[in-house]
């Protein structure tokens, strides 16, 4: 109703509407004005030849005529009379099937389309329209950053220079306007000057582009922009971006993390302020066989385990879970507690052996370049000779070949990293590694998020989605927090302590098996206290750092929303 509202509104404020009413109106009065005209003259050259009708029947007579239907039921028997006919049935023609429907097309059917149109693709917000967060381009970016917005109540509005592709992404569900991207005016007309964000990520030089455009308007609001090459960056900046993210490196350095099995250290994957959350392999280490319980992990070195992760399915930290040889403990806690932890477990499952990196991309080369500062060595492999940069770390061959893969190590190796941008490819090679080597861990890279799922299926233990890493980056400039990605579908995140939480304990409040989030820290000015008494009241005025899946934080959301 409210779609049919703004149609109606349209339709009647455009300045045209009232000419083209007009117009087909007085085409309608002309019609019949010719009707009667012609029914008056029936009955003249009807009674001229001795014949007697009806009105109704000259009129009916006239129309039939006029639309060449000609039932022929009344006829005219003087040579007038036909000729009569045969100016009725031409002027009809005209009238009717040509000027009538053109006429309608042209000042109604026409107008109202476009109404229609203009309905699910304005060209214009409304004046008063701010904070919104405008987004210049649609990837797997953009698709799982609005999922983001949506799911926390951030408006935004998405620009498209197409009207079909914009009518067809508001049928899906997205919130469009219409518009060129590198023209000034469009800016003014999205009221941009008001805007909370613009987020960019098409070319660097259309990003380049738009961010020059929009500075015209604002110096205030703030951009963010994605940059294919390293080389771009200053560039977009220089442009007005406020932020440019390299998302090779991105996800190349989120990659890099995720190789586990050189021994049974932790490895850090990511940081909330003096909140480290790490994973670590459990492979040939005492660990092994016990329960999360029976670990006393907490107890003795004040680590939470808040889960463990059995080939890419994650487990929410239960006393009873078992932690087996391919376990992957994903662990919270402060530098000095991580610490005493490889003290304990360090010292098993060490290897040498180099990774096995497959594609020497932008995200390829990145992983290998957090891997060098880690001093993790690697074998490269990729079929394009223009991306052979030495013979140390780089082998020339298609990775689904038996001989390139033995050639870089893949029967000695603890990880294989597999980077390419093609998810089917990525698919395939994941099944492959997986049948030569059962026991091998498998990292993968997703461009599109529904193939996340199929990625694990294939065999990987952990999969990086490109799409949800550039939502969670620019997700976070926006909100002026962090919101720390562990894997696709699991994130750490803050959150203001809702009021019914407010002076209850862990224990009271049962957070855990009502939402499936894990609290890991709260946080009180600036100041974290990790892995928290669970029978310690949550302070007033903090926040609290929890770690979950995402439809566990949805859920976690929408049970407390009512704050």
């Amino acid at each position: 109703m409210k779609f049919f509202t703004s149609q109606i509104s349209y339709f009647v404020s455009n300045r045209n509407t009232k000419t083209n009413i007009k117009r087909l109106i007085r085409f309608v009065l002309i019609l019949f004005a010719m009707i009667i005209v012609y029914g008056v003259l029936f009955h003249e050259i009807m009674e001229y030849e001795g014949q007697k009708h009806s009105w109704v029947t000259g009129f009916y007579w006239t129309l039939t005529t006029m639309t060449t239907l000609g039932f022929g039921d009344i006829t005219f028997t003087s040579d007038i009379g036909r000729v009569f006919s045969v100016f009725v049935l031409v002027t009809g023609v005209i009238s009717l099937l040509i000027m009538l429907p053109f006429t309608f097309i042209e000042f109604f059917y026409a107008p109202w389309m476009e109404a229609q149109h203009r309905a699910r693709a304005p060209r214009e917000l409304p004046p008063n329209t701010k904070d919104h967060i405008i987004i210049t381009s649609f990837d797997a970016i953009t698709r799982s950053l609005i999922q983001k917005l949506d799911q926390y109540g951030h408006h935004y509005v998405l620009l498209v220079n197409e009207l079909e592709q914009a009518l067809e992404l508001y049928d899906q569900g997205y919130k469009v306007m219409l518009g060129e991207p590198d023209d000034p005016e469009t800016y003014r007309k999205i009221c941009v000057e008001q805007a909370a964000l613009v987020f960019t990520g098409g070319t660097d030089m259309f990003n380049s582009n738009v961010a020059h455009t929009i500075r015209e308007f604002s110096t205030d609001v703030k951009i963010i922009s994605t940059a294919n090459s390293y080389d771009s960056m200053d560039i977009l900046k220089l442009a007005g971006s406020d932020h440019v993210l390299h998302m090779g490196n991105i996800l190349g350095r989120a990659l890099s993390r995720r190789t586990l099995g050189q021994d049974a250290r932790v490895h850090t994957v990511g940081r909330f302020g003096k909140l480290v959350i790490a994973e670590a392999t459990t492979y040939a280490t005492p660990l092994v066989g016990k329960t999360l319980k029976e670990s006393r992990i907490r107890e003795d070195l004040g680590i939470n385990v808040v889960g463990v992760w059995e080939r890419g399915n994650f487990k929410s930290a239960h006393p009873e879970v078992e932690i087996h040889n391919h376990s992957v403990l994903v662990l919270a806690g402060t530098v000095e507690q991580l610490r005493k932890y490889d003290e304990l477990f360090g010292i098993y499952g060490v290897s040498d052996e180099p990774v096995v990196i497959i594609g020497a991309g932008r995200v390829g080369r990145a992983t290998a370049l957090h891997l060098h500062r880690r001093n993790i060595n690697y074998k490269i492999i990729d079929k394009n000779p223009d991306r052979i940069k030495d013979s140390k770390h780089f082998i020339l061959g298609d990775a689904a070949d038996l001989d390139t893969l033995k050639k870089a190590g893949i029967e000695d190796a603890p990880n294989v990293i597999i980077t390419t941008n093609q998810d089917d490819v990525n698919i395939y090679l994941t099944i492959y590694c997986r049948s030569l080597r059962p026991n091998i861990h498998i990292v993968a890279r997703s461009t599109l998020e529904r193939n996340v799922n199929t990625l694990h299926r294939a065999g990987a233990d952990f999969v990086m989605s490109y799409a949800s890493m550039g939502a969670n980056a620019v997700f976070n400039i926006y909100e002026e927090n962090d919101i720390v990605m562990i894997a696709q579908g699991l994130n750490v995140f803050s959150l203001d302590t809702p009021k019914k939480l407010v002076g209850k304990s862990l224990v009271q409040s049962d957070i855990r098996n009502k939402t499936g989030c894990n609290v890991i820290a709260y946080q009180v000015n600036d100041e974290q206290d990790i892995n928290p008494d669970p029978n310690k009241p949550i302070p007033e005025n903090s926040e609290i750092i929890l770690i979950g899946q995402s439809e566990d934080e949805q859920r976690f959301i929408d049970y407390y929303k009512s704050d």
